[in-house]
């Protein structure tokens, strides 16, 4: 992968917008992008906290995107429809309802529409699972993650594992990218061309079954 040209912010702002507007189950017409060197900045009102998470990562996916300011606010009149015990109900639901979260590992606290989830399980996707079932239910405010993996022994060859699903991953340049592990800890140092690359990579990470924490310290230089 050759490293990407440099972008200007009015190409990028253009490119985010556009994003926007594809992406399904959003109002672009209500949210406001300004670019600064490439960092991007969203504001206005959104109706729910799951519009403002899928407006976040539409910008993100944009080449050029070093970084993500979130402005975004959700109309007090989305979250007054529904109380916070209400909001606990619907979260525990989704959860129970989602094969992919393991039953009776996480339990759900509601204040002020934020829910806060705790406990633990034994994959980061099945963290992440939980976040997203949460982030959907109407009223949400924000959603605090507090789920922690199951502690699981190392292994020797982590760091080359890893390293060779960089290879194999064909979003991102692994001679950029660059692994270290101690214990099942995993720091990623190196220069990726998006803040979508960054993301990627740090997914890439977490599929090892030995890893339980990732330090993403790429640096978004196209």
């Amino acid at each position: 992968m050759t490293r990407t040209e440099h972008r200007s912010d009015s190409t990028i702002k253009h490119d985010v917008q556009q994003e926007l507007d594809w992406t399904p189950g959003i109002e672009a017409t209500a949210i406001g992008v300004a670019v600064d060197d490439g960092v991007v900045t969203l504001s206005g009102t959104v109706d729910s906290f799951s519009e403002r998470i899928q407006a976040s990562r539409a910008a993100l996916r944009v080449q050029g995107v070093h970084a993500l300011a979130d402005d975004l606010v959700v109309r007090a009149a989305a979250r007054a429809l529904h109380t916070d015990a209400e909001i606990a109900k619907m979260v525990h639901q989704a959860l129970d309802a989602d094969d992919t979260v393991p039953a009776g590992h996480l339990q759900v606290e509601v204040a002020d529409h934020t829910v806060t989830l705790h406990g633990s399980v034994p994959w980061h996707f099945q963290r992440l699972a939980a976040i997203r079932d949460a982030e959907r239910v109407p009223g949400v405010k924000y959603v605090l993650n507090h789920v922690e993996l199951t502690p699981r022994p190392t292994a020797t060859d982590t760091e080359a594992r890893i390293a060779q699903a960089f290879v194999r991953h064909a979003q991102l340049d692994a001679d950029r990218l660059e692994v270290s592990v101690r214990d099942s800890v995993v720091t990623l140092t190196g220069r990726v061309g998006s803040a979508a690359e960054k993301r990627e990579a740090e997914l890439a990470a977490w599929r090892s079954p030995h890893v339980t924490d990732v330090q993403n310290l790429l640096i978004v230089q196209p």
